[in-house]
């Protein structure tokens, strides 16, 4: 029957399209509640590198920004901004800017960066539609690209103001994962060079691409494993990898690294293995079946013996890299917090607790196994894929609780590929053999209602949970009056219009970017945390005495000096909180200066009243807190964050307040010039009041 004069295919594909595009509204109005909520803003830390960053490229254009040397971070020393960036989230917003431009349409840079995330979690649903395609079926694509549209493991990293490389990159994820598959079914050299362009541009968004280049290279070898070696997969992989390494390599950031570090040996290794299997396969085509096996025994010895010795050769010479500090700690999770405090220091880097995976999958969890279980079933070479990417985006989101994001797109896919097979033995006309005989009725009932509680508790996440950002926060009264708390930006404000453009900023790296984004100032540290030494000075300065820290705090030329304080409004991410990680850090490159016992009582309490231990009273960053916290709480008054009770005396001499937010959130002090009779400041000051 034609509907409009379209044929039932054709109606079956309209109406494939507009549920995909229901799909991406969806997708992107469910990011929008932080828009609607608070104003179009940029969230978090690292997004405000990126703002601040496709600022410079819009202005200044493309070669100054490739060739930008920022004098004003990670002072005295400064940053190669175009050298040590993933330029990819960069690029795409100044040429949708510019775009926008062409055509008249005039736009701020900042919203095109606000908006960014969410405009590509419909590519991405999209993208999950055709991976579940080529996987399954029509149907089980469009049940992943369901899921993935309202996901909270991928809506975390995708909501509006979200501006962090991860709003791009696994878009670029799912759509080179697809690629693969795709090219090795067709077997074209053309479909992997465009999987290779894809890689390509994930290069150049995310340092996540070396899990891509690990996975491909693992589904090959795997394959070969299992004899299902053919021409196909042949032309697919070399071309994939000689090209896509040839363009990762035109990231400066990336540079020859694919051809020397650890992370890429084993795409390197596959790609020699399967020039490997097939020049056996050619021999075996023109000799006798002895003659092949002596042909294999030998040659498998001699190859494995030469990459031996090359391998031991290369590591010894140092040419072969050692895998990073952030690549061991996910093998043992117990190895950052030793040797390397700075990961472990970082809240995303934590192990996955159990109830995470149902924050962020709800339902999907469930039904992971079941597509797991129909992969097996089938397990051709496109399910063993996605075995493969289930096993290790399961381990590795175990481990680090921000690597949930990469398991989210196989959740989804693995979720639509089992829930297609139950409508597919349900609701078929003809139920195969082995399907129980359950109403049709009570099957659509039971799914529709998984579904749709899938996509309340979606909702209710991305609301509660991933809406607010952290550079203005929110909170309710007794009465349930909303209120808005803007210290953060109130601090930037005032340090921008109130000090001067050279004047330098010391605080603890978190709030780096932040700083030169919104208050344009010159910082010590940032969250690049590429030198470990530079980040454990400014611990040091923020657990010595006062005296030590203003003579420290002299020679690195510091202004100002900014805390955040969260005792009186119970903001628990301040930064007493973190002290002990300053320590930490601190004591790893100054063991002698600075000692994490110290700073526990004699119970093995960590306080910060009266009872708290010498070290911590005299620490500069206990000070700068606390200093006359207690006039404005009362003597017997509560730290709200720690439940201690406060210092009763707190005094600074080398340091003077300057300002400190309306909620007490954010205090700035500044660094006293030297006594112009060379006193210090105390025997000055008690001159003075006598």
């Amino acid at each position: 029957m034609k509907v409009l004069g379209l044929s039932a295919v054709d109606q079956t594909r309209l109406l494939r399209i507009c549920i995909l595009g229901l799909i991406s509204i969806v997708a992107i109005g469910s990011r929008l509640y932080s828009v609607l909520r608070f104003e179009s803003v940029i969230h978090e830390f690292d997004p405000w590198f990126n703002y601040r960053t496709t600022k410079y490229l819009v202005h200044h254009g493309f070669e100054k920004f490739w060739n930008w040397f920022d004098e004003s971070a990670w002072y005295p020393l400064g940053r190669v901004v175009g050298g040590t960036l993933y330029p990819g989230i960069m690029v795409t917003s100044a040429a949708i800017y510019n775009a926008l431009h062409a055509l008249n349409i005039p736009v701020d840079i900042r919203n095109v960066c606000v908006f960014l995330a969410p405009g590509f979690s419909a590519l991405t649903a999209i993208a999950t539609y055709q991976l579940g395609k080529e996987v399954k079926n029509e149907t089980a694509g469009l049940l992943a690209a369901a899921f993935m549209g309202v996901a909270p493991g991928y809506i975390s990293r995708s909501v509006a103001g979200s501006y962090d490389n991860e709003g791009i990159a696994i878009f670029l994820l799912v759509l080179t994962f697809w690629l693969w598959l795709r090219a090795v079914r067709v077997g074209s050299a053309m479909s992997a060079a465009v999987c290779a362009l894809s890689y390509f541009y994930m290069v150049s968004a995310w340092g996540g691409y070396v899990f891509i280049i690990n996975l491909i290279p693992l589904h090959v070898c795997v394959l070969l494993a299992m004899g299902r070696f053919s021409n196909r997969l042949y032309v697919a992989y070399s071309t994939f990898y000689a090209l896509g390494t040839l363009a990762s390599m035109q990231i400066p950031f990336v540079g020859f690294q694919p051809t020397f570090t650890s992370e890429h040996m084993a795409a390197l290794g596959a790609f020699g293995l399967i020039q490997v299997v097939a020049a056996a396969y050619y021999v075996r085509a023109r000799v006798t079946a002895v003659q092949f096996r002596t042909f294999v025994a030998c040659a498998a010895v001699l190859v494995a013996a030469l990459l031996a010795c090359v391998l031991v050769v290369l590591s010894m010479r140092g040419a072969v890299a050692p895998w990073t500090g952030r690549f061991y700690s996910l093998w043992d999770t117990a190895y950052a917090k030793v040797h390397i405090p700075i990961i472990a220091s970082v809240s995303e880097h934590q192990p996955t607790a159990w109830p995470n995976f149902f924050f962020d999958l709800n339902v999907l969890i469930w039904l992971f196994p079941a597509g797991i279980y129909f992969s097996f079933r089938e397990l051709s070479d496109n399910h063993v894929f996605l075995i493969l990417y289930s096993v290790f985006a399961a381990y590795f989101a175990g481990v680090m609780v921000r690597l949930i994001l990469t398991l989210t797109p196989i959740v989804c896919v693995l979720a639509g590929v089992a829930v297609a097979n139950v409508f597919e033995a349900y609701l078929s006309h003809s139920p195969g053999p082995g399907v129980a005989q359950v109403p049709r009725a009570a099957i659509m009932g039971a799914m529709l209602f998984l579904l749709c509680s899938f996509q309340w508790h979606s909702s209710w996440i991305t609301s509660t949970a991933y809406s607010s950002p952290s550079v203005v926060l929110a909170s309710r009264g007794p009465d349930g009056s909303h209120h808005i708390i803007d210290d953060f930006r109130e601090a930037y404000y005032w340090l921008r219009r109130n000090t001067e453009p050279h004047e330098r900023v010391l605080s603890w790296w978190d709030y780096g970017y932040q700083l030169a984004g919104m208050a344009d100032r010159p910082t010590l540290v940032d969250n690049n945390t590429w030198n470990n030494t530079h980040i454990a000075t400014v611990g040091r300065i923020m657990a010595s005495d006062e005296d030590t820290a203003y003579d420290l705090a002299r020679r690195h030329d510091v202004d100002y000096v900014l805390v955040v304080f969260g005792a009186m409004l119970g903001y628990s991410g301040d930064d007493i909180n973190k002290f002990l990680w300053m320590i930490r850090i601190a004591q790893g490159v100054y063991p002698n200066d600075v000692r994490e016992q110290d700073f526990f009582n004699s119970a093995g309490e960590y306080a910060i009243g009266d009872t708290a231990s010498k070290a911590m009273r005299e620490s500069l960053l206990h000070k700068l807190c606390y200093y006359r916290f207690g006039d404005v709480m009362g003597a017997q008054a509560f730290d709200r964050v720690r439940k201690q009770r406060l210092p009763s005396s707190v005094t600074l001499h080398n340091f003077e307040e300057a300002y400190t937010t309306e909620n007490w959130m954010v205090r700035i002090y500044r660094v006293k010039d030297l006594d112009n009779l060379g006193r210090s400041h105390k025997n000055a000051a008690q001159f003075d009041s006598t």
